[in-house]
């Protein structure tokens, strides 16, 4: 398949590009400068400068594809407006089509939730009350289309995680926690979620959500342990974990959300890798 895909040097990006290109299929990488696309040319994908708010030049690069995956988040304030022009984009070039789309959304859109699944109400932290609308619109077109949500991505030492073994430690050596510990995250290992999004492209899409978790959800207090070392953990008061970390995320940091990714596995789905745990005591995260 000829594929585009958006992210494509980011972290949850560049995974499923690696894994895309290994399974033989022409990859698209839209990129923003010549430095993304000379690191995705080594990748073995072919690197197409652009501006994907441009909503037309988009949709004319995207109706040359078999597929598309959108996996670029701006750090700027503006996922907003980028996303809604991502999916305008889309829905030109593959309404009323069989090819597929996979959208990437996040599982903290579900809020507080001991037992997530994809019918579970809506509740997001504001840091993702954006999602919600874009994701119902395109859902409720004509576009054969997945939204992907993840839980917490893990692996390759990279992503939220590290903020585990790189918190701020006492005078005694102690790991500070994000909030008192007892929140659970879900989680998943970066190149488990880029099979699944393989499996869903080859698949064709139009599975509307499906979360991405590996069905491990410890809590921040078992993961900061397994960081910490032999001086231990102390918790910090919520106020200052929003102070050191910011409001919107340190809020959503401190969701408690579990999930076991069981549709995931209904469509084919087999996370192998290590979990969040493990790493953090020999794997990726070890020695921060």
């Amino acid at each position: 398949m000829k594929i585009i895909i958006t992210g494509g040097t980011g972290f949850i990006g560049s995974a499923v590009l690696d894994v895309l290109v290994d399974r033989g299929h022409d990859v698209t990488a839209i990129v923003r400068s010549e430095r993304a696309a000379a690191t995705v040319t080594t990748a073995g994908a072919t690197p197409l400068v652009g501006k994907l708010t441009d909503t037309g030049w988009l949709a004319e690069q995207l109706s040359t594809a078999d597929g598309a995956i959108h996996a670029a988040v701006p750090d700027d304030g503006t996922a907003a407006e980028f996303d809604t022009s991502v999916v305008k984009a889309v829905g030109h070039s593959f309404d009323g089509t069989d090819r597929p789309y996979l959208h990437t959304g996040g599982v903290w859109v579900y809020g507080e939730n001991p037992a997530i699944t994809e019918e579970s109400p809506i509740d997001p932290p504001a840091i993702v009350a954006w999602r919600p609308p874009i994701e119902r619109t395109l859902l409720a077109s004509d576009v054969s289309a997945t939204v992907v949500a993840p839980g917490i991505v893990h692996g390759r030492g990279r992503g939220i995680p590290a903020l585990i073994p790189d918190g701020p430690r006492t005078a005694e050596g102690a790991l500070t926690m994000i909030g008192d510990g007892h929140q659970r995250w879900t989680t998943v290992h970066v190149d488990d979620l880029a099979e699944l999004y393989a499996l869903l492209l080859e698949r064709g899409s139009g599975f509307g959500h499906v979360i991405g978790a590996s069905g491990e959800n410890p809590t921040v207090r078992e993961l900061a342990t397994a960081a910490a070392g032999p001086a231990g953990v102390v918790g910090e008061d919520v106020a200052a974990t929003r102070v050191r970390l910011g409001g919107g995320f340190a809020d959503a940091l401190l969701i408690d959300q579990a999930a076991d990714g069981a549709k995931a596995r209904a469509l084919g789905w087999t996370p192998t890798r290590p979990g969040l745990l493990a790493e953090l005591t020999d794997g990726s995260y070890a020695g921060r």
